[in-house]
């Protein structure tokens, strides 16, 4: 299997499905794209993408389907009201959304029973950074030879894809993944701020730990803008972390595991978003603690 014998379908060009198209186009894919807002197609209808008017119309054209869109509720409806009933078997969909491990297991096994398409869970990490560089950490979930076929199809977009086991297993492992970054992301704000209430130039604090234990890329990424109080361009979402936290709090719950440090961070996420600050960059957290 070859890039030039591969049409991809990709549905859901946001924050991270646009750069990630865009990589693939630059390394010689066929790309067929799909948005519920069209407009958001013309970027990389530019670079050579195909639109397809319908989700079912590009399922239909295309080998494997990628899909990267916001929550469990959003893929549900893509697969039961589309794909489900395009027409269309012996694909293989790979889902780079963060859902919950259940919704995926009963998804896969719905379109693997009426349709007889495969599935891998290969949620990733790295934000749109990572998305535009092509460094992305991915983990993935699904049968090896469909691992296999992932490898080859997502080599553009990622540094390290690490096979985690059965399908619903990446979904795991990216909440787990979100679980730190979120508990990080936290810490740093209250750690910002107490540093500007004692008198300390916060913004010189990256630079300062570089290197030490405390290092991290949220650290080095998050703790400059929020010592600086610049929170645009919106390169991730606090929804997107209290979506994670809120699964990760479910998960545990059903596993009998004890999680109070996120179970604590999904509650102080959730007073964040509820002033307004669902759609915004999580470097905005420091507002939870700089309040005087």
């Amino acid at each position: 299997m070859t890039i030039q014998n591969i049409t991809l379908g990709f549905i859901g060009i946001g924050l991270m499905g646009k750069p990630m198209t865009l990589r693939l186009l630059d390394a010689g894919f066929s790309v067929n794209v799909w948005n519920r807002t069209p407009e958001k197609l013309q970027a990389v209808i530019d670079k050579g993408a195909m639109a397809q008017d319908s989700i079912a119309s590009l399922v239909q054209a295309s080998d494997v389907i990628l899909l990267c869109l916001t929550d469990s509720d959003a893929v549900v409806e893509v697969v039961e009201q589309s794909i489900i009933n395009s027409g269309a078997s012996d694909k293989l969909i790979i889902d780079l959304s963060s859902i919950h491990p259940e919704t995926t297991r009963e998804l896969a096994a719905k379109l693997q029973q009426q349709c007889n398409i495969s599935w891998v869970d290969a949620p990733v990490s790295g934000g749109t950074v990572g998305a535009e560089q092509g460094t992305l950490a991915i983990m993935a979930g699904g049968k090896a030879e469909d691992i296999a076929t992932t490898r080859i199809v997502l080599k553009p977009l990622y540094k390290q894809l690490t096979h985690m086991g059965d399908l619903g297993s990446g979904q795991v492992t990216k909440i787990c993944n979100q679980m730190i970054v979120s508990c990080n992301v936290l810490v740093i704000g209250e750690m910002i701020a107490l540093a500007q209430k004692a008198g300390v130039d916060a913004e010189k604090i990256p630079a300062a730990l570089a290197g030490g234990f405390a290092d991290s890329k949220p650290l080095q990424i998050v703790a400059p803008e929020m010592a600086a109080e610049n929170f645009e361009p919106v390169k991730w979402k606090v929804k997107t972390l209290l979506k994670d936290l809120n699964m990760a709090v479910d998960v545990s719950s059903k596993q009998g595991n004890a999680i109070p440090m996120s179970g604590l961070a999904a509650q102080l996420m959730q007073l964040h978003g509820s002033h307004g600050f669902l759609e915004q960059d999580p470097s905005t957290l420091i507002k939870l603690f700089n309040k005087d």
